[in-house]
């Protein structure tokens, strides 16, 4: 049966105002389960690489696609939840997403010192089967890229893993060029960067939901 279309389109509010779109809807249900098991599989495959090859990058794209999938297992159990619990989801993958980025940069700046060069064939080869996963689940997303904190948080962790996979293709290019390091290195620090702005929105957006919430308590449980 076709659901209706009101389901995945925001609401107007009594005060005029928009209601962003929560993903209380079956449809965006069932991306987000395909969405995981894509990210899941991606990891398996990335983080094989990674570890062959000790890569700066390689590491980075392999965690970020299990943290997406444990995050948007999060994204998943927090719809249909009150705005203070889907806030809150929210803000918690802001902050994991920081830590991510500093334990990114900390990798990155310890294989400085240490190792080397890794193979950059193999580096952009998975870099390009990152980029095909995310490219898959971002057409899955893209219609629910502007909802709440917590449906935003997923399309921009989806959104980020894109610009990440072609940064790590790319950066495979240039070790298999130069014969160094150094590209895969600059590749994690950038890719530490990219991470720790997107924290910065997602938990801008999470605490200003929260603080709306207090101010008008919902009737929702």
């Amino acid at each position: 049966m076709t659901e209706p279309l009101i389901q995945d389109r925001p609401a107007a509010a009594c005060c005029g105002a928009t209601v962003k779109f929560d993903g209380a809807s079956p449809a965006y249900r069932r991306i987000l389960l395909a969405v995981i098991a894509i990210n899941a599989v991606a990891f398996a495959a990335v983080a094989g690489g990674a570890l062959a090859q000790g890569s700066a990058s390689l590491g980075a794209n392999a965690l970020d696609f299990l943290a997406d999938s444990a995050t948007y297992a999060i994204s998943l159990w927090a719809i249909g939840k009150s705005v203070q619990v889907r806030s809150g989801a929210a803000l918690l993958k802001g902050a994991s997403l920081g830590l991510l980025a500093v334990f990114i940069l900390g990798f990155a700046i310890w294989r400085a010192v240490s190792g080397a060069p890794p193979e950059g064939a193999v580096i952009t080869g998975l870099g390009l089967f990152g980029f095909l996963a995310n490219a898959v689940a971002a057409l899955l997303l893209v219609r629910h890229r502007d909802g709440d904190a917590n449906v935003r948080s997923v399309w921009l962790c989806t959104r980020n893993d894109l610009i990440e996979s072609l940064v790590v293709a790319a950066a495979g290019g240039l070790v298999w060029l130069t014969a160094s390091r150094w590209p895969d290195l600059i590749a994690g620090g950038i890719l530490a960067a990219v991470f720790l702005q997107s924290a910065w929105s997602i938990v801008s957006q999470s605490r200003a939901e929260l603080k709306a919430a207090t101010r008008q308590p919902q009737t929702q449980s």
